[in-house]
């Protein structure tokens, strides 16, 4: 084959137009036809099936929530009854709610004078010196009074004005209501779709008044009871019920809804998810009384548990003629794009690309008859 005579690159005030040339080039075309699949792939697989590029959508959701524990237990070493009351903390319309599985009790605290906690690492002392008076004991309980006294017989500690006996340190080896992890939790949820007017609950529509106090969630077999054993929410997040109730946690319950309104509304079906957020959480709170004479006392509790922390998202989805037609149109759109690939690859790239500039671009020179034949054309319009 002759050499071929390269051809001059077209200029910036050059003006092109298509010309169709058929290349035999077996690779470029095997590239072409590679593109025009990886262009379809992506426009069903990911645009049409797992976007739903076809649909309008409605993101944010109204969700109205309503999360209750339910459940009694007897705590360890004691014959004080723990019921919903004594050890679910937040109201029943929160999106969290704390449940009591170990605490450290500190009864008939009043307000005098004691020594200070020896756990405090600023409260010992040797001499009176050491407790100046009026300060607060950094991280402790009360104010020093200016004496050292000794707590026991191996420390001596400053003396504080505050709530005494100070609060106890010694933590239970086991969770004092391990009972709990049997104990049951209530999700009620409600979505509604505004821009579709569609609501659903993730609580099966029922008459039967015995239902929600039998069922237990199955993500199988009973997928719209609301109702989760604490231990399995607990197993789910990847913990041990033994091991989180001793020093407590903080779980998050995510509620997802992906609603495909295109399908029948009983295939629009809540998924939850758990994950553990911390592995310890506790808080202190106290029940204040009087005795016969008038004095104030009051007994301290430090709550060990676990935290739920509950949320909604979702977002539905219904075929509509404008997100359908403008998911096609730009699938359409980058079938152009495996041309231009293979285009730059033979203009370019290939060893025959002089060739291939010469086949594809043709310059087209006026002679001096068809430019008085133009010049005439012009005047005339």
């Amino acid at each position: 084959m002759a050499s071929a005579v390269p051809h001059p690159r077209p200029s910036l005030l050059d003006y092109q137009t298509a010309k169709l040339a058929l290349t035999r080039n077996r690779r470029v075309g095997a590239l072409y036809r590679l593109l025009q699949l990886a262009v379809l792939g992506y426009l069903l697989g990911w645009v049409l099936l797992a976007r739903r590029g076809y649909q309008d959508t409605d993101p944010a959701p109204h969700a109205a929530l309503l999360a209750k524990l339910k459940g009694a237990a007897v705590a360890a070493g004691g014959r004080r009854l723990w019921d919903v009351a004594d050890y679910g903390w937040g109201a029943p319309g929160e999106n969290g709610l704390f449940l009591v599985t170990n605490f450290i009790a500190t009864v008939q605290q009043s307000q005098g004078t004691c020594p200070e906690s020896p756990a405090v690492p600023d409260a010992q002392c040797v001499e009176d010196v050491d407790c100046p008076m009026g300060n607060p004991v950094s991280r402790g309980n009360g104010i020093r009074t200016g004496k050292c006294v000794m707590f026991n017989s191996t420390h001596s500690t400053c003396e504080i004005y505050g709530w005494c006996p100070v609060e106890s340190s010694t933590l239970p080896r086991k969770p004092l209501l391990a009972e709990a992890e049997n104990f049951t939790l209530f999700i009620k949820n409600t979505v509604h779709f505004t821009k579709f007017n569609f609501s659903r609950c993730n609580a099966l529509q029922t008459n039967d008044s015995t239902y929600f106090k039998t069922c237990t969630y199955n993500p199988s077999s009973s997928p719209f009871c609301p109702v989760f054993r604490v231990r399995d929410v607990v197993e789910a997040a990847g913990e041990t019920f033994g091991d989180l109730a001793l020093l407590g946690g903080s779980i998050s319950i995510r509620i997802k809804w992906d609603c495909d309104l295109d399908r029948p509304a009983a295939q629009c079906q809540p998924q939850y998810s758990f994950s553990l957020q911390d592995r310890r959480y506790n808080f202190r709170t106290a029940s204040y009384y009087w005795d016969s004479q008038r004095r104030l006392y009051r007994t301290l509790l430090k709550l060990y548990g676990i935290r739920f922390d509950i949320s909604v998202h979702g977002q539905a989805g219904k075929f509509s003629i404008i997100p359908a037609a403008v998911s096609f149109g730009t699938g359409i759109a980058l079938f152009g794009t495996a041309t231009v690939i293979c285009d730059l690859v033979l203009l370019y790239l290939d060893k025959e690309a002089d060739l291939y500039w010469k086949e594809k671009f043709e310059e087209v020179r006026m002679g001096p008859l068809e430019r008085e034949v133009g010049v005439e054309l012009c005047k005339q319009i």
